[in-house]
């Protein structure tokens, strides 16, 4: 079982920026595929980034790249991702997720690829 835990969400000014974190349980978490989703009031859950089975490629979705970067920590079993030039359509909460999927190549974009999920951490960008 591996236990994600979110952090560094906030209040913050458009134009801003914000550091989230995703701190992960387990001994295997440089083999995890990593992503992060949002979800707005109001709307469903979308994807937002992912990092490949042990790191080196990733995808963004169109609206955040350019602006946001996931990066990963191995060593701290931690996962980041920094969000520049906020917008208030950026205004969400933010949930980290992790595809255990063994000797996976893949770049998990789907909701359904990943096994385990954070609890959430809230950003709101003001206009």
């Amino acid at each position: 079982q591996v236990q994600l835990v979110e952090s560094g969400g906030g209040l913050v000014q458009a134009g801003g920026s914000l550091r989230l974190s995703c701190a992960a349980s387990g001994r295997t978490f440089s083999s995890y595929a990593l992503g992060w989703f949002r979800q707005a009031p109001g709307k469903e859950r979308e994807f937002v980034v992912a990092d490949s089975r042990g790191g080196g490629r990733t995808y963004y979705a169109d609206s955040v790249k350019g602006r946001f970067t996931i990066s990963r920590d191995n060593a701290k079993n931690t996962v980041y991702l920094q969000m520049n030039s906020l917008k208030a359509e950026d205004t969400a909460v933010y949930y980290c997720a992790a595809d255990a999927t063994p000797f996976s190549t893949q770049i998990p974009v789907r909701q359904s690829d990943y096994d385990y999920w954070g609890q959430g951490t809230q950003v709101t960008v003001s206009s």
